[in-house]
């Protein structure tokens, strides 16, 4: 699986606390194996990010993404709740 981010993405992962950062790099190892592994609480967003998923990177963060072909999807945010506004 290809994973490309955002420079939006990259923007807000440099702001991130440290541990959440350790966090988000655990969750990604999850996430690669399986997109849909319970413990990520992946799901799919509404309104205005109909088009995006996101998943639990610990507490409120999380990671907003997009499937882009067969192998290749984008991280598009991470952060809490926030980035959805």
């Amino acid at each position: 699986m290809v994973i490309r981010t955002t420079s939006k993405f990259r923007k807000s992962y440099k702001k991130l606390p440290k541990h959440i950062k350790e966090k988000a790099l655990e969750r990604e190892e999850i996430f690669r194996t399986d997109p849909f592994d319970s413990r990520l609480d992946t799901h799919k967003l509404h309104g205005q990010y109909k088009n995006y998923w996101s998943f639990t990177v610990a507490g409120p963060y999380r990671i907003m993404f997009a499937f882009s072909g067969k192998n290749t999807l984008d991280f598009i945010n991470i952060g809490t709740h926030e980035i959805y506004k």
